[in-house]
């Protein structure tokens, strides 16, 4: 009897023992799979995550207005002017457009709509040194030749200027597309003043004469010509063409 008295006891004390063993473990149980039901949810491609649920996205050019529920699908509301939103999002906010700005060389290529941010593209005179979505995002001037040098091929959209230094004999101030000839100033019967450099063409003008030589050409001239005219006079006397006065006549003979 006092054999089975113990045995009675003995039960009774393990028995709450063990159901509040089972209780507590089944708790812990409930929290680990609850826990790694939380952190094992996989939404689908076309869902975002919130809290334990997977909510439907909202399309491009849309935004969450409110999460989705057990009960209710996600509510979208359409992007404000000024905003878009170019893919499906689980996102509270719209973005906001971009502006091109002229001062770095931009122009608007595209306007931004609620479906697509705003495009830009350089503006003349500028080319584009970082592409962005079919669109241009910074732009940068393009290089001017320097005097010397011309242009071997004109800078584009995407590219910039090259620029080749000018042969011997010719010449260019930077902007021509071939560099030119120096003037020969000898062929257009003209005086050299300045020598042509590999910036600027030679300088000519009219010759210059020396004014001694001049009077002494002049003065050449015009003894020749008073000689010839005593030859003929004296000529035409001797063959008695012409009759001298009788003074002239003695003070010749």
């Amino acid at each position: 009897m006092r054999g089975c008295f113990l045995f009675q006891t003995s039960f009774i004390l393990i028995l709450p023992l063990t159901m509040t063993s089972w209780a507590t473990t089944s708790m812990l149980l409930v929290i680990l799979m609850r826990n790694f039901r939380v952190k094992s949810i996989t939404c689908h491609l076309t869902e975002y995550k919130i809290g334990e649920e997977c909510c439907p996205m909202c399309s491009a050019g849309h935004r969450v207005r409110i999460d989705c529920t057990e009960f209710k699908s996600t509510s979208c509301q359409r992007c404000t002017d000024g905003t878009f939103m170019d893919l499906p999002n689980g996102l509270k906010r719209c973005n906001p457009c971009s502006t091109c700005d002229s001062g770095a060389g931009l122009k608007v290529k595209r306007q931004c709509v609620i479906t697509a941010d705003t495009v830009c593209e350089p503006m003349e005179g500028f080319y584009c040194t970082d592409l962005k979505s079919g669109g241009c995002s910074v732009a940068q001037k393009h290089r001017s030749c320097e005097p010397g040098h011309y242009i071997s091929r004109m800078g584009t959209a995407s590219t910039d200027t090259e620029c080749s230094e000018c042969s011997s004999g010719s010449f260019s101030d930077g902007t021509m597309l071939s560099c030119q000839p120096h003037t020969q100033c000898e062929n257009e019967n003209l005086q050299l003043i300045k020598a042509g450099t590999a910036s600027t063409d030679a300088e000519c003008g009219e010759k210059s004469y020396n004014t001694t030589e001049i009077v002494i050409s002049v003065l050449f001239l015009v003894f020749l010509l008073v000689a010839a005219a005593i030859v003929v006079v004296v000529v035409l006397w001797k063959n008695k063409k012409i009759k001298i006065p009788s003074e002239l006549e003695k003070n010749c003979s």
